[in-house]
Order: C-alpha cells, then sequence, then structure tokens
C-alpha cells in the first residue's frame, strides 16, 4: 500500500484538531501544537519555544515503512530525539496508536484515538480541580517552614533569635529527610517509565535514566593473592586499618595524638522534634487558609500564578529542532 492515500488521511485528521490542541512527544513529554497543515508538511511550534519547525511528508513515510516492517509495532525510542514529533503526529491517523508507557507505535486496523492529544478550549475557565491536602510528612513540614521563613528575614541570619533559628533549622532537618523519601519513591516510578538516556522534561525541569556503575573490592587476601600473582607485593597493598590502632592503642602507653591527626570541628545535630507542637502549629495554619476569602484570597492566587510563571520561564528546556536539518527547507 502506498503512503499516499495515508498521508492524506492524517492531513484530514490534523485538520480536524482543535485549533488549540496541545500534542505531547511520547518519551520526553514536550508539549507543542500544530500550527499549519501543508501539501508536503506538518509544521509545529513547540510550547517553550517561538521557532517553527516543519515536520517532513517524506520523513512520516520513512516513519510508515519503519512501522510496517516492524511487523506493525515499532519502538519509539529508535527515533531520533528530534524525531519523537513525528511519531505522536502519525498516532492522528486512526490506524496509528503510541503507547507512551511502552513506547511503541503501533499499526492496527482498529480506530483509535491518540492518548498525546489534549485539548484545550481558550474560550472556558480552566478546569479547577478540587486539591486535597496530602497525607505526607514533607507536606506538613514544608507548610511549617514556609509559615517560619515569612516570619523572619533570612537575608540577615545574625538578626534572628536563637529560639527561630533553632525551629527554621529544625524544620529544614525535616524537610530534607521527608523529601529525600519521597524523592526515592517517586524515583523507583520513574525508572519504569524512561526509556535508555531519552530525556523527559516537565514544567519545571527534566530528568534523564542514567547507570551508575558501583565498585566494591573482593575479599582481601583474593585481591593480594590477585595481585601477587602479577608481580605486586602485598606489603605495596596493605594499609593501616584503624580498628586495628584502636585495639591496639588500648595495649599500649601511646596517646592518640601519637597515631592520629585530630582536627575538631563542629556542627550543629538536630537533639529533639516538639511534634505536639508542630501539629498543633499546622492546623492553626490550615484553618488560616480555610478561613482566607475575598479579596485577600484573589490576591494569595495571583501572587501564586505568578511564582508559577516566574518559575516556569527559569526552568525552560530546550532541546534540538528537527527530525533531518537537510529536509530542513523541503
Amino acid at each position: 500500500m502506498t503512503f499516499g492515500p495515508t498521508w492524506n488521511n492524517l492531513r484530514d485528521n490534523i485538520d480536524a484538531l482543535q485549533s488549540n490542541a496541545t500534542l505531547v512527544t511520547p518519551l520526553s513529554r514536550k508539549a507543542f501544537a500544530i500550527e499549519d497543515v501543508q501539501e508536503h508538511r506538518v509544521l509545529i511550534q513547540y510550547r517553550d519555544d517561538d521557532e517553527t519547525i516543519p515536520l517532513q511528508k517524506d520523513q512520516f513515510e520513512t516513519l510508515y515503512e519503519r512501522v510496517s516492517e516492524s511487523q506493525g509495532k515499532f519502538d519509539v525510542d529508535r527515533l531520533p530525539p528530534d524525531a519523537e514529533p513525528y511519531a505522536t503526529v502519525l498516532s492522528l491517523h486512526p490506524r496509528f496508536e503510541v503507547d507512551d508507557r511502552a513506547g511503541t507505535l503501533t499499526e492496527s486496523e482498529q480506530s483509535t484515538g491518540s492518548p498525546l492529544v489534549e485539548a484545550q478550549s481558550g474560550s472556558e475557565e480552566p478546569d479547577e480541580t478540587e486539591r486535597e491536602e496530602p497525607d505526607l510528612d514533607v507536606y506538613a513540614d514544608a507548610l511549617l517552614l514556609i509559615d517560619a521563613l515569612e516570619r523572619h528575614d533570612i537575608a540577615s541570619l545574625e538578626a534572628v533569635d536563637t529560639p527561630a533559628l533553632v525551629n527554621i533549622y529544625t524544620l529544614l532537618s525535616d524537610v530534607q529527610r521527608n523529601a529525600n523519601d519521597l524523592r526515592k519513591d517517586v524515583r523507583s516510578v520513574l525508572l519504569d517509565r524512561l526509556h535508555h538516556d531519552q530525556p523527559v522534561s516537565g514544567q519545571f525541569g527534566s530528568i534523564q535514566r542514567t547507570t551508575r556503575r558501583n565498585r566494591s573490592l573482593k575479599d582481601a587476601e583474593l585481591v593480594l593473592n590477585a595481585f601477587e600473582s602479577a608481580g605486586i607485593e602485598r606489603e605495596r597493598l596493605t594499609t593501616v586499618d584503624s580498628s586495628k590502632v584502636d585495639e591496639a592503642l588500648e595495649v599500649t602507653e601511646l596517646s592518640e595524638s601519637d597515631v592520629y591527626d585530630i582536627e575538631p570541628s563542629e556542627y550543629v545535630r538536630k537533639a529533639d522534634v516538639d511534634e505536639q507542637e508542630k501539629e498543633t502549629r499546622l492546623q492553626g495554619l490550615k484553618d488560616q487558609l480555610e478561613a482566607t476569602e475575598g479579596d485577600e484570597a484573589d490576591e494569595l492566587r495571583e501572587e501564586i500564578e505568578e511564582l508559577e510563571d516566574r518559575i516556569a520561564e527559569l526552568t525552560e528546556f530546550r532541546s534540538g529542532r528537527s527530525f533531518h536539518e537537510s529536509s530542513a527547507g523541503g
């Protein structure tokens, strides 16, 4: 079957999209919109960029052939990173479907919809999903920390009294510990969703699956024998074991300073946490937020929206621009 009818069908389906529909690349999750559909190409624009990128008909045909050669199921991570939009756009055709969880582009006779299209209406107010308080320690501690930071001039720590600094330090420690625990849980889920070295981006940044190489020495005798057989004398590899040194110090008249270089360093350690006081203060904050109404609530929402916009501007993630530069002008 030639690609011509498929291309015409695809163009018809693109034309049927809402003008403000947002599409998402299957692996990196980058949002883009279709700006125009022409006879031999589709013009797209990433949400975080002003540049218009042409997706060429001949490259769609190449992808179409690769899917056919793969017996109807093509692994999307075989595409160059800049070619991901081709898979998303091709999935607008009723015979093609992207499974972003499995990372595949599949051809089927059954009509399917693309999971990578998010229809948005500019005339309606955005959905205001009711937010629920998460039952997470890091959430509660973060609220308390925000409250404490707002009550003191942290830009001048020397001017903050000691009890306030103790509270801030305690909360910082709790947030760090609980955030790290949650980060590990999120990481475990993400590892099942990331494909090889393909970067995946969100509003505030991007992540990438990588492999770390960890080393630990085998049994000491095995290591020494291996090097000895290779011509390295044992004495050149043996080191002083601090645990053995401590045992020797106990049965000799040597002092610790005779065998150790001692440099004292001081640090602050969290000794105790008043969980009851934290809970009382946290409940007060919740009650205060629930009681916030009218102009004060509107002003708070506006401040949050402005902050989110600033964060988005500072954390934009940019990548390459086209599938094949040689066909950019085609």
